[in-house]
């Protein structure tokens, strides 16, 4: 007899295989088997018709490093089907870290990735100095789903070095020798990898580059040995350009790459966006990648199924309204909420405001951010035309682009949200994109979960890869639902050595979503204050989600909790379990 049976489904198993109908039998946490097992005894068993059972998401680039420490929940990522984090990208993370540097390193990742540091501040409990302790820590923690992580680079760089690490002064051979120490270690321990962070927009809160930002190949390399002497872990990284700055340094960085990984023996997997300041760029990126991989390397740009968005309100980070001297009068008088909207529900308010016009040298800036910015709408268009800007539509209806805003933003007793495409938009649609996606070494990633809390919300990207790019696309070219599946299940479990997910197969975790496609959704954006110390943070939800299962759990049932916690602390590689079966 087995623990489960999930009947009359149609599987989509990530292998990238034809969907088929079949059953899926579970024993503890494992999936012991697959097909027709109508005559198979079972404790309890789920009926799944009309549904697509899939493996559970497998999300390798999140920011969830403080949250881990007091959510078990790990929402938003959670409400979409994730079973899996990864977690330390872009350089930045909790340890090492020496005792009289904790706010330092919440400083650092307040800065980079927009997470409210009087929230991190509250809510972390620092139980650890070395990134074994953290790990051991992080042991004693149970979630709705696996957590990994990796060692940071700037978290290394300035335990190492204190202060001269910080301001990104050249590493010694002795700095270097001891980094390398720690990374061994760490990697040992059950570290995912190391990551470092190259882009001048990854900026501490007091406007310092991340350490390592310029760091040398020899501190580059001395670390990287570390994972080809152990042979594991991913090398991942924020390269110089990727935010659109310095993009001429993009092919110097792509050289170091290909010969690290060469090197080393190990995947370097580094983020590509598309960029306004070199729209083609990306495809010089991803060609470089496919020959480095003959010439031994292996390279894996990261790439985002959608555009990179600033998502602008009147509770957000950014208002578009920011740089308009009433409107910045208004929000200097510290308004609640309810305040804030009663005043803006007002003629003379609102007319302050939309007659704005601006001085001459900051004319076209405000014309492009018309053009450019977008009504979000419900449900949201990430892929919206011309015809959704705020010039677009102020010219169909014969107003202004500030009135449309205004409309926009008040919706929601002033909740309202525009949405400013920032990457991955320079053509104004999705093609490049589709082009990244589709090519054979990207990795999806991207979505940022537990970042940017303030301005974007794309922990949602595993479900919309499955509605936007699969069921609802007008505007070009879809995807196949086996493809997408095999996309952010397979493929990105094996790139982290995760062997044992991320398929429907005997001897993998149960790690399971049992999805009703006609209703699968994204829902608007919210912001709501759920953080520690009343941090505000955008979230996003989704609806279709029957059931998410986490080794062989309900999670969650139609996007609520059911305060089930079976995720663990994933250590290193992993692999299936081995099963007798009949």
């Amino acid at each position: 007899m087995v623990d489960l049976i999930i009947e009359g489904g149609t599987l989509v198993d990530g292998t990238g295989e034809p969907k088929r109908l079949g059953d899926l039998a579970i024993t503890d946490g494992v999936i012991v088997a697959v097909g027709d097992l109508a005559t198979l005894e079972a404790k309890e068993r789920v009926d799944a018709t009309g549904l697509l059972v899939t493996p559970g998401w497998v999300d390798i680039h999140t920011h969830y490093d403080g949250q881990v420490t007091w959510d078990s929940e790990l929402a938003p990522s959670s409400w979409h089907g994730v079973t899996t984090v990864v977690m330390g990208n872009c350089g930045v993370g909790f340890a090492p870290v020496a005792p009289d540097k904790h706010d330092w390193l919440i400083g650092l990742m307040e800065g980079v990735e927009d997470i409210p540091g009087t929230a991190l501040a509250e809510g972390i409990t620092w139980e650890w100095e070395s990134f074994p302790e953290y790990l051991d820590a992080l042991d004693r923690r149970q979630w709705t789903m696996d957590v990994g992580t990796q060692i940071s680079h700037g978290a290394v760089r300035a335990y190492v070095m204190g202060d001269a690490g910080a301001r990104n002064e050249p590493a010694s051979s002795e700095d270097i020798a001891e980094m390398y120490r720690l990374v061994k270690e760490a990697i040992a321990a059950g570290a995912l990898g190391f990551s470092t962070s190259r882009t001048l927009a990854h900026l501490a809160i007091d406007g310092e580059p991340v350490p390592g930002t310029f760091a040398a190949e020899d501190e580059l390399f001395g670390i990287g040995n570390a994972l080809g002497e152990l042979n594991a872990g991913v090398f991942e990284l924020a390269p110089m350009g990727v935010a659109g700055e310095d993009v001429v340094s993009a092919p110097k960085e792509m050289a170091w790459m290909r010969k690290l990984s060469a090197a080393i023996h190990r995947p370097v997997s580094f983020a590509l966006l598309q960029v306004d300041a070199a729209p083609g760029l990306w495809k010089d990126m991803m060609d470089a990648s496919l020959e480095a991989v003959a010439e031994g390397a292996d390279l894996w740009p990261q790439v985002a199924g959608r555009p990179t968005g600033l998502l602008t309100g009147h509770h957000a980070t950014y208002c578009l309204f920011d740089n308009i001297p009433a409107y910045g009068a208004l929000k200097q008088q510290g308004l609640t909420p309810e305040e804030l909207y009663a005043a803006l529900a007002t003629d003379e308010v609102r007319e302050s405001i939309v007659s704005f016009t601006p001085p001459a040298d900051a004319a076209e800036t405000f014309e492009r951010a018309y053009r450019t910015t977008f009504v979000l709408g419900d449900p949201p268009d990430y892929e919206p035309g011309p015809e959704r800007s705020l010039a677009g539509i102020a010219a169909a209806n014969g107003s202004t682009a500030l009135d449309v805003a205004y409309d926009a933003m008040m919706e929601g007793d002033g909740w309202g949200l525009l949405y400013l495409p920032i990457l991955n938009y320079s053509d104004g649609d999705l093609e490049p994109t589709l082009a990244m996606l589709q090519h054979p070494r990207a990795a999806l990633g991207l979505a940022d979960g537990g970042a940017h809390v303030g301005t974007i919300c794309d922990s949602s990207m595993p479900t919309f890869m499955l509605t936007h790019w699969v069921r609802d696309r007008t505007r070009g070219d879809r995807l196949g639902l086996e493809w997408i599946v095999k996309k952010q299940t397979h493929d990105t479990a094996r790139l982290y050595g995760f062997h044992d997910r991320g398929t429907l197969e005997v001897g993998m975790m149960a790690d399971v979503n049992l999805i009703d496609f006609d209703r699968l959704a994204v829902k608007v954006p919210l912001v709501v204050s759920d953080l520690p110390a009343g941090g505000k943070r955008l979230v996003q939800q989704a609806e279709g989600y029957v059931a998410t299962i986490k080794r062989g759990v309900v999670t969650f049932q139609e996007g609520v909790g059911t305060g089930a916690l079976p995720g663990r602390l994933v250590r290193g590689a992993q692999h299936p379990k081995d099963l007798v079966t009949t």
